[in-house]
């Protein structure tokens, strides 16, 4: 009878401490370990202005060899000179431009409560067959006559924190914190010039308040706005509370912003957005080379295996097409790691055709503001059509839709055997 085998992870570290260490001289060892502040490099102060000259500067001061930063800069500066100004304010002591190549997924069929139409959809990656599998679910989506895609809700939070002496004086500022709704409404507007505060949750730990307030995103995903009326809601607060905290921080980290957590998988952060599609069986025969059964019951083993592994939520790739589409449309790319919470399903109708959809509560994009209005990410807005003012809902449907199309691309890789091969390199053009 043979023998269940278990990794033990403790034996495992142990194993590598003993073949890291194995044979040093641990005097030796502990002096490499040791802080050593002589000989220190310059720091410069840093700069925020972006121009050639700045950038040259900046190379001079990393104190390369001539010959080396020039081998280097005919990389990552010299071609991008003339559009440097262009990323003012978007980045400090700049020293050049990165190069992602951009491809195209799609044209995906939306049909949602924003967006309507055929998509084509940008993706900035470096990781070969990303784009292919990403653009293989968009095409058995759309011939399968579209996937659905609701906005079910919209808010983003900023959790400042509030210290008191005791309990007690921390119930009280709670109580009277309670009160002043409208008085926080006033506020944001009279500083963003939206009234777009939408819930004030205090909560209590020891003698600190976390004082969550929520404010819709709208059309934008930069938190730019939502700061400043913190800002002016946190002196508000220091000049008429009735109990005084004796500190209190602009955000407390309860907030969850740019880390997965399970506050944004049930409340959500950002734009909550459901997809789904029903796949006919002859499409993902044809076209996925597999059968609805068979995705289904890998979905159903691989959602148990991410809630043995301690996954928040289940899904297959989400932070694949999230990093990859934020990239190119301009987005915080940091917020995938909050936006790839959420939960894949697949089963067969009783017709045995594929049911799939995607549930993502924290989906944080917007159409305008922040790097959507540089030149290259603005133009891959503008492929979408899904540019400037009032797309923002359209924009998060369409990204639903996108990662809708990525699981049940993996799904059906996984279930023919396909991933690994699609990973290969490629010899040849080919046509599925």
């Amino acid at each position: 009878m043979g023998h269940i085998v278990m990794a033990d992870y403790q034996d495992s570290n142990q194993q590598h401490l003993k073949n890291m260490l194995e044979g040093k001289n641990m005097d030796e060892v502990a002096a490499r370990l040791q802080p050593d502040r002589s000989n220190l490099p310059r720091i410069s102060n840093g700069s925020p202005v972006v121009s050639a000259n700045h950038a040259e500067h900046h190379w001079k001061e990393l104190g390369l060899s001539d010959e080396y930063r020039t081998q280097l800069q005919e990389a990552l500066l010299i071609p991008f000179t003339e559009e440097l100004s262009a990323y003012q304010g978007h980045v400090e002591n700049v020293i050049g431009v990165l190069r992602t190549p951009v491809g195209v997924a799609g044209p995906l069929r939306v049909r949602g409560m924003s967006a309507q139409g055929d998509f084509p959809i940008p993706l900035a990656t470096t990781e070969a067959a990303l784009v292919a599998s990403y653009h293989r679910g968009c095409r058995v989506l759309t011939l399968a006559g579209g996937c659905r895609s609701i906005v079910l809700s919209d808010g983003v939070s900023r959790s400042p924190g509030f210290v008191f002496p005791t309990v007690l004086d921390a119930c009280q500022f709670v109580i009277w914190a309670r009160t002043q709704h409208e008085k926080f409404r006033e506020i944001t507007t009279d500083v963003i010039g939206v009234d777009s505060l939408t819930e004030v949750t205090p909560m209590v730990e020891g003698n600190s308040v976390y004082l969550d307030l929520r404010f819709a995103s709208g059309d934008s995903a930069s938190l730019v706005g939502v700061n400043r009326a913190v800002d002016g809601i946190c002196d508000w607060i220091a000049r008429q509370s009735p109990v005084l905290p004796d500190r209190h921080y602009p955000e407390s980290n309860l907030s969850g912003e740019k880390r997965a957590g399970f506050s944004g998988l049930t409340g959500g952060r950002g734009k909550r957005v459901i997809a789904e599609a029903i796949l006919p069986a002859e499409v993902v025969r044809k076209y996925l080379h597999t059968g609805t059964q068979a995705m289904a019951d890998y979905w159903r083993l691989s959602s148990i295996g991410a809630t043995l592994g301690g996954s928040t939520g289940g899904q297959g790739h989400f932070a694949n097409g999230l990093t990859a589409f934020y990239l190119a449309t301009g987005q915080d790319v940091a917020s995938a790691a909050a936006s790839a919470t959420g939960v894949t399903r697949m089963e067969v109708t009783p017709e045995g055709d594929l049911y799939a959809s995607v549930s993502l509560p924290s989906v944080l994009v917007g159409s305008v503001g922040g790097a959507t209005e540089l030149p290259s990410q603005k133009a891959c807005l503008e492929l979408m059509g899904l540019s400037g003012a009032g797309k923002g809902y359209a924009l998060a449907e369409v990204c639903a839709g996108l990662l809708l199309a990525g699981e049940v691309s993996i799904v059906a890789a996984m279930t023919a055997d396909r991933l690994n091969r699609t990973h290969r390199p490629v010899t040849r053009e080919r046509e599925e």
